[in-house]
C-alpha cells in the first residue's frame, strides 16, 4: 500500500497523482493542511514538503515528485 502527502493546489503533487491515476495505482492521500498529517509527515521525513510517498510494502520513503514517479515506473516495470 502507498500513502502520499501532498498539499491542495501543489503542482508536484498534482503531477504524482495524475500519474498515479493513468497507471491505476492507489494511495492513501493524507493532506499535509488536515488533521495531524503535518506533524505526522515532519515525524517521517524530517519536513513539511510535499509530495512525500510512503511504498509500506518496501518501507522505502521519498520526496520530489520526480524521484516517486521514477521509483513507481521501475518499481512497477512502467515504461
Amino acid at each position: 500500500m502507498y500513502i502520499l502527502y501532498i498539499e491542495q493546489g501543489c503542482p508536484f503533487g498534482e503531477r504524482v497523482m495524475a500519474f498515479m491515476k493513468k497507471n491505476n495505482i492507489s494511495a492513501e492521500l493524507r493532506d499535509r493542511d488536515t488533521k495531524n498529517y503535518e506533524q505526522e509527515l515532519i515525524a517521517r521525513g524530517g519536513k513539511r514538503q510535499t509530495p512525500y510517498l510512503v511504498d509500506e510494502e518496501t518501507g522505502v520513503e521519498m520526496y520530489e515528485s520526480a524521484d516517486i514517479i521514477a521509483y513507481l515506473k521501475k518499481k512497477l516495470d512502467i515504461a
